[in-house]
This record gives structure tokens, C-alpha cells and sequence, in this order.
């Protein structure tokens, strides 16, 4: 019986070279700007609606995790990022002060077009423009 290791397997190492050469912050910037930094229609966990919400523009992201998936019909790839804005003002204070503004899960297809998204955000935070 032939012993299967994917810890030494090509498509772990292209992963791991695809997602070292990935720019998140201009992935997820690119993403913000198709809507104007804008999620419409966003529920939160305790069902309540928001019409919109508008993202400060000083946002900066981090990627968490990745992840593949795998149907019987398409594969895809899932990025989930941190995403922390500091308050403009001028001081050296501010990028330490950065303020947890919630998660954001990207999908994309197997040639990085995008499929879906998820938002949990800090509906709390003072850096949230909300609109009900």
C-alpha cells in the first residue's frame, strides 16, 4: 500500500509561493474601491440590518488565513483578513492605537476572480459611518 504525504506535495509549495508574492493590502484596497468603500445591506449577528456602512479610507488589512476549497465542480481559493484603522491625527500614537474594525473572507476562483465575500465587522467601532 503506497503511504500519500501531502506535506511534500508540489501543490503545497505553489500555495505557499502564490500566497508569499500576494499583495493582501492591494487585493483588499482594490476590492473597497469597486464600492466606493461601501457594504450595502449588511445583517449583523443579532439580525439587525444596516444599510450602509462606510469603511474609513485609512484602512489597513491583514492576512489571517487561507485556505483551498474543493467541489466535484470548482475549486477555490478563501483569504480571510484583520482589518485595523488608527484615527488621522498626526501623531506617532496613532498607528499603535489601531482600532480592530472587524474580518473580512474574500473568495476567488481558481484564476483569482472574485466569487463572494463575508463581513463581521465591530458595528460599535467610532471609525464606522453607519447609515440604518
Amino acid at each position: 500500500m503506497t503511504k500519500l504525504e501531502l506535506r511534500n506535495h508540489q501543490v503545497w509549495r505553489d500555495l505557499s509561493e502564490i500566497l508569499e508574492n500576494l499583495d493582501a493590502n492591494a487585493l483588499v484596497k482594490q476590492h473597497l474601491e469597486l464600492s466606493d468603500y461601501k457594504i450595502c445591506g449588511y445583517w449583523d449577528e443579532q439580525d439587525k440590518y444596516y444599510e450602509t456602512i462606510t469603511l474609513p479610507r485609512t484602512l489597513k488589512v491583514k492576512l489571517v488565513s487561507s485556505s483551498i476549497g474543493v467541489t466535484h465542480k470548482e475549486r477555490f481559493l478563501q483569504l480571510k483578513f484583520f482589518l485595523m484603522a488608527s484615527a488621522v491625527d498626526g501623531t506617532q500614537t496613532a498607528s499603535k492605537n489601531a482600532q480592530n474594525l472587524g474580518e473580512l473572507v474574500l473568495i476567488y476562483n481558481e484564476n483569482l476572480e472574485f466569487i463572494d465575500e463575508n463581513w463581521l465587522l465591530d458595528i460599535d467601532s467610532s471609525m464606522l459611518e453607519i447609515k440604518l
